[in-house]
C-alpha cells in the first residue's frame, strides 16, 4: 500500500466508531421515521401505506397547532431572557471581584444539577399556597396568597413559570461560553475607546457587543434549537401527568411522545417529528447562511 492509502485507512479507522454510533442511534432512526411518516402503524397490526394522509391531517389538528404555538411562545421567552441574563453574568463575573471563581461555580451549578431534583425544589418554592415566593410576595404587597399567581398550577402562568425555570437553569452554561468570548476581546480596543472619551456604556455598545457577535450568534442558534426540542423540563415541572400537561402546556416533543407511545399512532407521530426536523434544519441552515456575517 502507498503512504496515502495507509493514511486514509488510519483516518477512516478513527472516524468509523463515531460514524457507527451516529448511524445506529441517529441516521437509521431518522430515515425510519421519515418512511414511517407515510405509513399507518400501531406496532401490532400490519403496516399500511397512507401517503400524505398523516401530513394533511396535521392541517386540521388543533392540538398540534396548540403544541406548536406553545413551543414558539416558550422559545420567544427563553431565547432573549437567557441571552440577556447570561451576558450580564459573564460581564459581571469577568471583573476582578473578590470570590469571583466561587460565584462562577454557583452560577454554573444549576446547569449540572439533577433536573428532577431542581424541578422538585422549584415546584416547592413556587407552590401557590405553601411556597416561600408567594408567602414573601403576600407579606411585601399585602395581598392574600389566594390572589397571587398560582404559577405552574395556573394555565395562564404555566409556560411563563417554565420559561423562568429554563432561564435560571441554563444561563450558567451560556455564561461560560460568553466568558470564553470575553477572553478573546482585545484589551487595546477598550484602551483606545477610553482615550477617545468613551464611557462604560459606550465601550459596551461599540466594543464588547461587536466583538461578541460570533459568540452571541452561536448561543442564539443553540438556544433556538434546544427550545424547539424542549421536553424534559416540561415533564419534570408538571410531573408528567395528563392532568397538568393539557393543551395549555403541551409542546411539540411531548405531543410526539404522547401520539406515539400512548395513542400508538407511530406514523402520525413520525409526521409531527418530520415537521420538527424541518424546523430545526431550517434554523441550522439559517445559521450557516449568515455565519460569515458574524466572523
Amino acid at each position: 500500500m502507498t503512504k496515502q492509502t495507509k493514511e486514509t485507512i488510519v483516518a477512516y479507522s478513527f472516524i468509523t466508531p463515531n460514524f457507527l454510533g451516529f448511524a445506529v442511534f441517529t441516521l437509521i432512526p431518522l430515515v425510519f421515521a421519515l418512511v414511517l411518516s407515510f405509513l399507518q402503524w400501531d406496532g401490532a397490526n400490519p403496516i399500511q401505506f397512507v401517503g400524505l394522509k398523516n401530513f394533511t391531517r396535521l392541517v386540521g389538528d388543533t392540538v398540534f397547532w396548540r403544541a406548536l404555538g406553545n413551543t414558539l411562545f416558550y422559545t420567544a421567552g427563553v431565547v432573549p431572557l437567557t441571552l440577556a441574563c447570561s451576558l450580564f453574568l459573564a460581564i459581571l463575573l469577568n471583573q476582578k471581584l473578590r470570590g469571583r471563581n466561587f460565584f462562577r461555580t454557583v452560577s454554573f451549578f444549576p446547569y449540572v444539577a439533577s433536573l428532577v431534583a431542581v424541578a422538585a425544589v422549584w415546584n416547592f418554592i413556587f407552590s401557590p399556597t405553601r411556597g416561600p415566593v408567594n408567602n414573601l410576595l403576600s407579606a411585601l404587597l399585602s395581598i392574600p396568597v389566594e390572589n397571587l399567581p398560582r404559577w405552574a398550577a395556573d394555565k395562564n402562568w404555566a409556560i411563563p413559570t417554565v420559561i423562568f425555570f429554563s432561564v435560571w437553569k441554563n444561563m450558567g452554561y451560556y455564561m461560560v461560553i460568553y466568558l470564553a468570548g470575553l477572553q478573546g476581546v482585545n484589551a487595546e480596543l477598550y484602551e483606545a475607546a477610553g482615550l477617545d472619551g468613551a464611557n462604560s456604556w459606550q465601550k459596551f455598545r461599540h466594543v464588547t457587543i461587536p466583538q461578541l457577535a460570533p459568540t452571541t450568534f452561536f448561543i442564539l442558534m443553540m438556544l433556538v434549537i434546544s427550545s424547539f426540542k424542549v421536553y424534559d423540563i416540561f415533564i419534570n415541572i408538571f410531573a408528567g401527568g395528563d392532568n397538568q400537561l393539557t393543551n395549555t402546556t403541551r409542546v411539540l416533543v411531548y405531543q410526539i411522545y404522547n401520539t406515539a407511545f400512548r395513542s400508538l399512532e407511530y406514523g402520525y407521530a413520525s409526521a409531527i417529528a418530520m415537521i420538527l426536523f424541518v424546523l430545526v434544519v431550517g434554523i441550522t441552515l439559517f445559521q450557516f447562511r449568515f455565519e460569515k456575517r458574524f466572523n
